[in-house]
């Protein structure tokens, strides 16, 4: 059984390059485009909403099967761990938007207007009030997301690259250890998702610590 693991450990590292490449990308984009999506202009907020309803309203599979086919032929070429970061770092970009946009939406209007009153600037009052309360809403909702994101990374094999789940279904065709393989596997993802899963409630203790409920800091 040993032999198998070193291949799987190198499988593994490429879903683990995956999975925090799209993290990274997801984090800004979900963040940019939740506020986007609450904005008071037209301009602003149609395309962050076009963007959420597309990736949210098509498969994943998909949409890296567009981007490593499709966009070839427009003159577009990229590599398939490109793809792969862009397409799943978009993808759990689009849902972290909503998550974003309801975790601020559920900040009572009444912090709204009581920073309104004390004369703070709109962008003041989103730091010192809104966020500081929304933060720690986020984060249950965004620690589910983080382990689909890891569970989808497996769809890259499909455009070639040689991550875990390419690695495992390789070495059945050449072994048929199925059972041991996949047992393999199936600890490997599981125990990621429950180091990401302690990762996030660490994160959520630590910015819920001092924060009233209904107040802040």
């Amino acid at each position: 059984m040993l032999y198998l693991v070193p291949p799987l450990l190198d499988g593994f590292a490429v879903t683990l390059r995956l999975t925090t490449g799209a993290a990274l990308l997801a984090l800004p984009v979900a963040i940019a485009a939740g506020l986007a999506r609450l904005a008071p202009w037209r301009a602003v907020r149609w395309p962050a909403t076009a963007y959420v309803e597309v990736f949210r309203g098509s498969s994943a599979l998909v949409q890296l099967f567009w981007f490593y086919f499709v966009l070839p032929l427009f003159g577009l070429n990229l590599s398939a761990i490109a793809v792969g970061v862009l397409v799943l770092g978009l993808n759990t970009g689009a849902y972290g938007a909503e998550i974003v946009r309801g975790a601020i939406l559920a900040v009572p209007r009444g912090q709204w207007e009581a920073a309104l009153t004390l004369n703070l600037t709109a962008w003041q009052t989103m730091r010192r009030v809104v966020l500081p309360q929304a933060l720690p809403a986020m984060l249950p909702p965004a620690g589910n997301l983080l382990i689909e994101l890891l569970k989808n990374t497996a769809l890259v094999s499909l455009i070639t690259l040689t991550d875990l789940t390419f690695r495992a279904q390789t070495l059945r065709s050449e072994t048929l250890k199925t059972e041991t393989i996949f047992t393999l596997v199936l600890v490997m993802y599981f125990g990621t998702a429950l180091m990401l899963t302690a990762l996030m409630r660490g994160l959520e203790a630590l910015l819920s610590r001092g924060l009233e409920r209904g107040g802040v800091r």
